[in-house]
């Protein structure tokens, strides 16, 4: 499935053919206090933006959480863990750095080469990343000096929720993302809080296919947060 995004300093607009599903999310903008709560429920964040997904006669997007102190690492995980725990991740401003952008354009041209983000100038990845009406960190993880990754996340009431991580994109045998999900999850172990959220999973989509990979994760699934993994088995879900 493939969107046409397009951002600009006043709205968020996603377009994507009538021919397909259309899970795009309808953005809308949500007051700063109501942000947490929300984010926490049943939206992810785009800049300043918080949206949800909202398709007729589907439900196929499922918010995504880790409950953070039944988490066990799978063997995969562990060795993720051990390459890379050598980075050092230091807390910045929420601000433009010349060497993050860089980093961010160089993971979209390997990632998503074609798909518009790699060609985000200045001011799209700023509205993208660093607009936030709540409490977000910035931390970029450094290896004996070089800048490897930088991973954005919000304080929510009970958890930290993974906003997005981009990456040095061509650096053999690594696995940045698994070991950011991992940090992340130490992080929420360190401040005390029960949760991390990944925002939203989607059974048949390859992409999202990691964050069932972190188990137990759980899912809101008609208004009430269950196991995914016992959902699976009973037959309710896909892609586990």
């Amino acid at each position: 499935m493939t969107f046409r995004w397009r951002r600009c300093s006043s709205t968020l607009r996603l377009r994507t053919p009538a021919a397909i599903c259309r899970t795009a999310p309808r953005a809308r903008r949500w007051p700063p206090q109501a942000t947490s709560s929300i984010a926490a429920c049943t939206a992810s964040r785009s800049g300043a933006f918080t949206y949800r997904p909202y398709c007729d006669h589907c439900r196929a997007c499922v918010p995504v959480r880790v409950p953070v102190g039944d988490f066990l690492p799978n063997r995969a995980q562990r060795r993720s863990w051990r390459r890379h725990e050598g980075l050092v991740a230091v807390r910045r401003s929420l601000a433009f750095d010349p060497g993050h952008y860089s980093l961010y354009l160089a993971y979209q041209r390997h990632r998503h080469p074609g798909g518009g983000m790699d060609q985000d100038s200045r001011e799209q990845y700023q509205h993208f990343l660093l607009h936030s009406n709540v409490d977000t960190d910035l931390f970029e993880f450094r290896e004996q000096g070089r800048l490897r990754m930088v991973s954005l996340v919000d304080h929510l009431h009970d958890g930290l929720s993974s906003v997005y991580t981009f990456y040095e994109p061509n650096v053999p045998a690594a696995s940045y993302g698994t070991f950011n999900v991992l940090w992340q999850i130490e992080r929420c172990r360190q401040l005390g809080l029960p949760y991390l959220y990944l925002g939203y999973w989607i059974g048949q989509s390859r992409k999202m296919a990691y964050k069932a990979s972190f188990r137990p994760i759980e899912g809101l699934v008609e208004g009430g947060w269950r196991r995914l993994e016992e959902m699976g088995k009973a037959g309710n879900l896909s892609g586990l």
